[in-house]
């Protein structure tokens, strides 16, 4: 079983910037694959980006370049630091897990075996 706590989330203005952390409990933290969702109001849950290993990052399309994803395996955490964020980031960010991991299932939230509650982010125009 892991455990999975995500923080950092808050208000921010567009443009500005926000890392938000993951805490797994649990053992074995470095053999999964720790992704980020977000999920806006009536809108479906959507892939942001996985972190397949602490060198091996993939992101979604609208999110490269300004979010980055890492890990520190020794805290068993992983991180998404969002930088230029725009009001079309606001969602409910979520952290997942999963032991099994191919580029072709990476963006689907039921490839993913262990899920956080969430943190809100709310960016203001």
């Amino acid at each position: 079983q892991v455990q999975l706590v995500e923080s950092g989330g808050g208000l921010v203005q567009a443009g500005g910037s926000l890392r938000l952390s993951c805490a797994a409990s649990g053992r074995a933290f470095s053999t999964y694959a720790m992704g980020w969702f977000r999920q806006a109001p009536g809108k479906e849950r959507e892939f942001v980006g996985v972190s397949r290993s602490s060198s091996v990052t993939y992101y979604t399309d609208s999110v490269k370049g300004r979010f980055t994803i890492s890990r520190d395996n020794a805290k068993n955490t992983v991180y998404l630091q969002m930088n230029s964020l725009e009001p079309e980031d606001t969602a409910v960010y979520y952290c997942a897990a999963t032991s099994v991991l191919t580029l072709a299932t990476a963006v689907r939230p039921t490839t993913y075996d262990y899920w956080g509650r969430g943190t809100q982010v709310t960016v203001s125009s």
